[in-house]
């Protein structure tokens, strides 16, 4: 016995199952517009018809089905049951996403635009950081700039220099606020992956009219060949015995800026 089938047979056993038998009357072949059968599938060449498990297939315009769902060759609509707006209005958005984020151990204020400088100065005071090279500079107290470095993909920091700096500062591109994700998507004023992933302290800024319902919202707004970075709150990990480590994927302190 391989170890495949004696794995097979401990799950049988386990289940109280029997494994099932395959006999040469099971599956038939007849060459030249044969048929073909196993385990209730059909195939008749030339034009023939396939069903597997409830999916049939009729070539040269045919019909395809499978668990529910419809599709008519050459009429590329599929049927899409799921939610693809919330309808909530913008200050529902905002306290669902707070809640979720608060939920995942995230800092959250929510600001004016004549706040923010003042609010991203408080958490970055007297600590060194990163701001990619398309981040407003009026969005940064001057008194910031003595410990601000400027990364690019022209003028990329390396992963030890982004290690040794204390923080990170971007904004962002869209924020779903149903799961609380804040997604990146590498724009200029967010710069590289790298810099929000290795500082140990991200300040994230969320303008007002990105927050969205849904994930499909979401990535609606989104071009999905950038390199997108989702974030739900501050990085953390457990192992089997469910011991929380902080910090292993990203930043273990995670400041969002929501912006009205």
């Amino acid at each position: 016995m391989s170890a495949r089938d004696d794995i097979l047979a401990r799950i049988h056993a386990a289940l109280g199952t029997a494994p099932a038998e395959v006999t040469p009357s099971a599956a038939e072949v007849t060459s030249g517009g044969a048929e073909v059968t196993s385990g209730g599938a059909e195939v008749t060449p030339g034009g023939g018809e396939v069903t597997s498990g409830g999916a049939e297939v009729t070539p040269g315009g045919g019909e395809v089905t499978s668990g529910g769902a419809e599709v008519t060759p050459g009429s590329g609509e599929v049927t899409r049951p799921y939610r693809t707006t919330s309808g909530l209005a913008q200050d529902e958005l905002v306290a669902l996403l707070v809640d979720r984020l608060e939920d995942y151990k995230a800092s959250v204020e929510i600001v004016g635009r004549d706040g923010l400088v003042e609010a991203i100065r408080v958490r970055l005071d007297g600590k060194t950081f990163v701001a990619p090279a398309g981040l407003p500079s009026e969005w940064l107290h001057s008194s910031l700039a003595e410990h601000a470095v400027t990364d690019s993909r022209e003028a990329p920091l390396g992963v030890d220099r982004l290690d040794a700096l204390d923080a990170v500062v971007t904004s962002s591109a869209v924020s779903v606020a149903e799961t609380g994700t804040i997604i990146l998507d590498g724009s200029p004023d967010q710069g590289r992956r790298a810099i929000s992933l290795v500082p140990d302290h991200h300040v994230c800024v969320v303008p007002v009219e990105t927050i969205v319902g849904l994930v499909p919202e979401g990535f609606a707004r989104l071009d999905i060949t950038r390199p997108l970075t989702l974030i739900s709150g501050p990085s953390a990990t457990s192992d089997i015995e469910l011991e929380r480590v902080e910090g292993v994927h990203g930043p273990r302190i995670l400041d969002v800026l929501i912006v009205r």
